[in-house]
């Protein structure tokens, strides 16, 4: 029998889009020819960049270890497939601005030999703790977009009893589909994560949450999950930001998250589905997280689909896996059309947080922006109740002060506000522009405050050393002092002894004298 929940509730604002899925459902994931090069950044989640320990002419085995963590919020890079180190430097990456940074570039040999692997036939009988540092090497990060290293959102910590794990199956933005195909082909893989997870945490429960829009997917996650009690495969209503990790929260347990707090806080952790699969994998199949399913898709690709794909692969490689593009000068975007951002260089590689490569022709953004007409229907879609009028005010005026009263940082970006802007404002880009600048200010600050701490400290250090000085003078001159007094009274009573001795002598001549 199958476990249903009694009651959803619903979070403020929200928008019905075009879903635009169907395009790409139509096939099984699918896979593609090794590539040529696989350029994997060393800087690939939220956190310290990992650091390589290859370097050019090395061989590796896939599977391999080539980047170690550099800090807490750090996780490992393996490599994808065997072959040899031909490079370590920088390369394009998938970033607007068509930046480069430290990449580690392997040639395939085409023979992908493997490192012995060490998977687990009863994860129950380990620790949570040896759990948990198994998905710390498996370089596991969320593939859901954030990409905060896994590791640590399973080690919330003694001081915090999580009672819910909540994996999110929502996909609630236009186009992507990878997770929805994800969960139709490997439902019985996302389930035996959520369990290791759930022992991990030793929580109570799991809900997943899965929008109504994937009929195929919700039959085939209940029915993976209809033998554990304290697992729920919940169909939520289709509405965006549903993906949204509070959005989430609050649809399926009526709990919000705090401003300034974390789920863990308040008992509940969250991981994506895809990250549960790549749980899974490194748990029971002893496999490190060397690819992802991707969703190519938009109308300028000539057949969408879903993809099993080597991190580190090109998307020029993606794309002629999907028989290319109808227009080759239109810009990819990595991630959905309200929340990812344009790439330019096609030799920009997948990474770990890449779910979707879109081309489309949409020219809704490109039209000319218009004043702002108070019409507030910004307002009303916020999905986390905030005033995008009044913070793109104060954002546009570098009032960031002012911005930050209207709770800035409580923005997700969704997307929602730009979309239904009738004067075409990119009010998203506005807050995304003040949050590096209060970010910089913040730490020009911080460098600021050491300065004057260094400053402060170096003079408290010369007065420090003045004062020293002038003690160990005064002691001197005491002492000096101390010495010539006993010099003089060493003097006196020499002095003395010798007038004494002086009488003496003549006493004596006067008696030799007069006998």
């Amino acid at each position: 029998m199958l476990k249903t929940i009694q009651q959803l509730w619903q979070f403020r604002g929200g928008l019905h889009l075009d879903e635009n899925k169907d395009v790409s459902t139509t096939s099984p994931i699918g896979t593609i020819p090794l590539p040529a090069k696989l350029i994997l950044p060393l800087q690939q989640h939220l956190g310290q960049t990992a650091e390589a320990i290859v370097k050019k002419g090395d061989k590796v085995l896939k599977g391999q270890k080539i980047a170690e963590a550099t800090g807490y919020v750090s996780v490992p890079l393996h490599a994808p497939a065997s072959g040899t180190i031909v490079d370590v430097g920088n390369y394009p990456i998938a970033h607007p601005s068509a930046m480069k940074s430290m990449c580690v570039v392997i040639e395939p040999d085409g023979q992908e030999q493997w490192i012995e692997k060490s998977p687990v036939s009863n994860y129950e009988s380990m620790q949570p703790e040896q759990l948990r540092e198994l998905v710390f090497e498996a370089g596991i990060v969320g593939m859901g977009g954030a990409g905060f290293p896994s590791f640590i959102k399973l080690n919330p910590g003694e001081e915090k009893k999580i009672k819910t794990l909540i994996l999110n199956g929502a996909e609630c933005e236009p186009y992507i589909t990878c997770d929805d195909m994800l969960m139709r082909e490997q439902a019985e893989h996302i389930i035996t994560g959520a369990r290791i997870m759930l022992y991990t945490l030793q929580a109570e429960r799991c809900l997943i949450g899965v929008e109504d829009n994937k009929p195929e997917a919700i039959s085939a996650m209940q029915k993976a999950a209809s033998a554990f009690s304290d697992i729920e495969v919940i169909s939520v209503p289709t509405l965006y930001p549903t993906g949204g990790e509070k959005q989430l929260i609050k649809i399926l347990t009526n709990l919000e998250v705090p401003v300034q707090s974390l789920p863990g806080d308040i008992g509940i952790v969250c991981h994506n589905v895809a990250t549960a699969n790549a749980v899974y994998r490194s748990v029971i199949l002893g496999e490190p997280s060397i690819s992802r399913v991707v969703t190519v898709t938009g109308d300028k690709v000539k057949t969408p689909r879903n993809l099993e794909v080597l991190i580190g692969t090109p998307f020029s490689d993606v794309i002629n896996a999907c028989d290319g593009l109808i227009d080759d000068k239109l810009p990819l975007v990595m991630g959905g059309p309200m929340m990812g951002f344009p790439i330019y260089s096609k030799d920009a590689p997948v990474i770990k947080t890449c779910n979707c490569i879109l081309a489309r022709q949409d020219n809704a953004r490109h039209e000319q922006n218009m004043p702002c007409i108070r019409c507030g229907r910004c307002a009303e879609v916020c999905p986390v109740n905030l005033l995008p009028q009044q913070l793109y005010w104060h954002a546009h005026a570098r009032e960031f002060d002012k911005a930050q009263d209207y709770k800035l940082f409580d923005c997700i970006e969704c997307g929602c506000c730009d979309y239904v802007c009738p004067s075409h404002i990119p009010l998203v880009q506005y807050y995304r522009f003040a949050k590096t600048e209060i970010w910089v200010q913040e730490q020009e600050k911080q460098k600021s405050d050491i300065a004057r701490q260094r400053h402060d400290f170096r003079d408290f250090r010369l007065e420090r050393e003045k004062r020293e000085r002038a003690e160990r003078h005064k002691k001197k001159t005491e002492k000096l002092n101390k010495s010539a007094d006993k010099d003089k009274k060493q003097e006196a009573i020499q002095a003395a002894l010798d007038r004494v001795k002086a009488k003496r002598e003549s006493q004596q001549n006067n008696q030799d004298r007069n006998p």
